[in-house]
């Protein structure tokens, strides 16, 4: 009779220890495009990203300049960069007032990443924001920052001078100069000057060795409406040695 019955079933095994390692997940490399675009939050609702997070805008023109800037009308050696609303969201909402400055010829526009332009938070932004930026790998690099009054006073409008000193001033956008932090004793020099229409500028010169944007740095700030426009010039030691009086004429040239 026991002859006759079914053999019993094998027994049912345990799971496998769980000292073993499970099976990971695919490498990135390996997924579908479109599942490799939402792993790394492209295709999400995140608002600070956008096309243009990814794409370069059509105002940063990586060629020289000089191939469609006209030339300085005091230095025909330098071209002539006078911005406009077609720019930046800053100057299309109205919170910064066109400015200018001169450049060499050979310098390119760069672009300035979605995240630092104030594009996402325009026309009321808490905190700076990079206007534009121009380089040269031979002589060094300029941007313009802005940043609203509230970070830096309770007035609603105030002259630079309102705001306080120089030394003031820069110690509470330092950091946008030198891109990570500021320490007074990298204060060579700070000035004020007014030009024609009696507006104040703050100038400056900074040594900074350790500083991300350069060993060696120039700014030029004023105030106007409800916003701070700093205009900083870098570069690292060689830059500066090779260029110094260049990058110095390009700080002095800057106005609104």
């Amino acid at each position: 009779m026991a002859s006759s019955l079914n053999p019993p079933l094998p027994p049912i095994l345990p799971p496998p220890s769980s000292n073993q390692n499970p099976t990971p997940p695919p490498p990135l490399l390996l997924l579908p495009r479109r599942q490799l675009l939402n792993r790394i939050g492209l295709l999400t609702s995140a608002p600070f990203l956008s096309s243009t997070a990814i794409a370069k805008p059509a105002s940063a023109k990586e060629i020289e300049v000089g191939t469609y800037l006209p030339p300085s009308p005091t230095d025909p050696s330098f071209v002539l960069f006078k911005a406009s609303q077609k720019d930046t969201p800053a100057l299309r909402a109205g919170n910064v007032q066109p400015y200018q400055f001169v450049l060499p010829p050979s310098w390119k526009q760069t672009r300035v990443a979605n995240i630092l332009s104030g594009n996402y938070c325009q026309p009321k932004c808490a905190e700076p924001w990079v206007e534009v930026k121009f380089e040269d790998e031979r002589q060094g690099r300029v941007q313009v920052v802005a940043s609203p009054l509230i970070r830096l006073t309770n007035k609603l409008t105030a002259t630079i001078e309102e705001i306080g000193s120089p030394e003031d001033l820069i110690a509470s956008l330092g950091p946008f100069v030198t891109g990570n932090s500021y320490d007074p004793e990298e204060l060579l020099i700070a000035s004020v000057e007014k030009n024609g229409d009696q507006t104040v500028y703050y100038k400056y010169e900074l040594e900074t060795p350790y500083a991300l944007t350069g060993a060696h740095n120039l700014a030029k700030a004023t105030a106007k409406g409800s916003t701070v426009v700093l205009f900083v010039v870098s570069a690292s030691e060689k830059q500066w040695q090779n260029s110094r009086k260049t990058l110095q004429a390009i700080v002095d040239s800057f106005h609104l």
